[in-house]
């Protein structure tokens, strides 16, 4: 590869690869990697080719300002182009977005603008609303809209179109892709169509979504349901999709997204996030069902880099019902970090209390049981160190013993509920036994969890 001259050169080119651990049926399923485009997802295609857009109209000058409303990988890529190029940038994303984006998008300058993920598109305080009152109120600004603009389209029909079909010596049966602003599967779409006709079009689309049940029914229903996935999905027919030519529409359960993106990882080595999740599901459902050999390509739309705290985190999984524990009938239903499967944080009595305040800041706890081999000796909380080091800094080097709470209550697995509750009451986090092992701790919030999930 040459030396390129900056990080918009990097975008597009991305490599594909074969699936070779994914049970694929009859078929053969390639991966198109554009999580290997700069910041770490195809949009940044779409970024790129709508800010020329802009810059070639005359819409968007020298010190302007690119505002758009986007689930975050939109976002990420006008942040990169926006910062190569010298604009000032604003976004406007739902409070659903994993941290990961929020952190990488202030990272890169721009200026995030938190909005409300549970309202529909027309509310007021919509990421899209927001983002156009923004814009319009904001001199210099453009509203870029990527539901609207014509450039997003056109990024996958003169560049990814022709990239797939080049690696794939010309011989694809099917396109797998996810739609959320409609951009790839509109301009994928209008390629296959011209390029090579009788490619399969075949939609990956969240539960919850209208898009795969209009694409089945001409119908849009009344009110659309919510999703976990990211970045894909929607309530409505984006202005810019063109959906005439799928020939194929999946629902994917959030379930089966986030597993088929851990089982990616799992079997392949490749870290996708939560829509390449969708697109894997889906890509597998088309090729288990068919009866002869086909050729099929799908996208890994981004890095699961940006979803490290969600789908990739056992507790986060199973906290949402989309792994399930071992269940014992008893409190160890309840324990969010088991010690025998060695989840818990704990800490021993003779190590320094700067051990125990780079665990609790690191894993963001407020308290560690101290542990004397497999047995509960103490309990620290935050409150025990700050009294232990005020006004005197040096005695961060005292071992815990000298700091923790020994004055303990502890319930053994078999304690019922109510017993649990009255811990509570007494302000003590629960301390749970097996025998004289120690089980975990179980917080209210555990409790709340757990409850959540009996409603459920």
């Amino acid at each position: 590869m040459r030396i390129q001259p900056d990080a918009i050169s990097l975008i597009g080119n991305t490599p594909m690869v074969r699936a070779s651990r994914l049970d694929t049926g009859l078929c053969e399923l390639y991966l198109k990697l554009d999580s290997q485009n700069p910041t770490g997802s195809i949009k940044d295609r779409i970024g790129l080719s709508m800010i020329e857009a802009a810059e070639a109209d005359g819409t968007l000058q020298d010190g302007g300002v690119v505002v758009e409303g986007t689930a975050g990988n939109t976002g990420l890529a006008l942040a990169l182009v926006a910062q190569q190029k010298g604009y000032r940038v604003i976004l406007v994303i739902p409070d659903k977005m994993s941290r990961e984006k929020v952190f990488h998008l202030r990272a890169m300058g721009a200026e995030v603008v938190l909005t409300r993920s549970d309202v529909p598109g027309g509310h007021p305080d919509h990421y899209q609303s927001k983002a156009a009152r923004i814009a319009a109120e904001t001199p210099g600004a453009i509203h870029v809209n990527q539901f609207a603009n014509p450039a997003n389209p056109a990024a996958h029909e003169g560049g990814t179109g022709p990239e797939i079909l080049a690696q794939m010596d010309g011989r694809i049966d099917a396109m797998v892709c996810g739609v959320g602003s409609a951009g790839t599967m509109t301009g994928l779409s209008r390629f296959f169509a011209r390029e090579a006709p009788g490619t399969d079009m075949v939609m990956a689309d969240p539960e919850g979504s209208v898009l795969a049940e209009y694409t089945r029914s001409g119908h849009i229903a009344e009110k659309p349901g919510s999703w976990v996935v990211e970045g894909i999905g929607g309530g409505e027919v984006p202005p810019v999709a063109d959906l005439s030519m799928v020939t194929h529409a999946y629902s994917i359960s959030d379930r089966d997204s986030l597993l088929a993106a851990r089982e990616l990882l799992y079997r392949e080595g490749i870290l996708g996030g939560s829509s390449t999740g969708t697109c894997i599901a889906a890509a597998l459902r088309y090729c288990r069902e068919q009866t002869t050999p086909k050729r099929v390509v799908t996208f890994v739309c981004d890095t699961g880099n940006k979803y490290l705290s969600k789908q990739f985190n056992d507790q986060w999984m199973y906290d949402q019902g989309f792994l399930e524990r071992e269940q014992h009938g008893d409190l160890r239903d309840l324990i969010a970090h088991p010690y025998p499967s060695h989840e818990a944080v704990v800490i021993g009595p003779d190590e320094p209390l700067t051990s125990a305040y780079a665990r609790m800041k690191l894993y963001d706890i407020s308290q560690l049981p101290v542990l004397d081999g497999d047995r509960v000796v103490g309990i620290l909380d935050e409150s025990d160190v700050l009294l232990a080091v005020y006004g005197h800094e040096e005695r961060f080097g005292r071992p815990v013993r000298e700091a923790m709470m020994t004055g303990l209550q502890t319930l053994q697995v078999d304690a019922s509920i109510d017993d649990l509750v009255a811990v509570f009451a007494n302000d003590h986090v629960a301390i749970v036994n097996q025998g004289d092992r120690f089980a975990g701790l179980i917080t209210r919030i555990d409790l709340l969890h757990h409850l959540r999930r009996r409603f459920e």
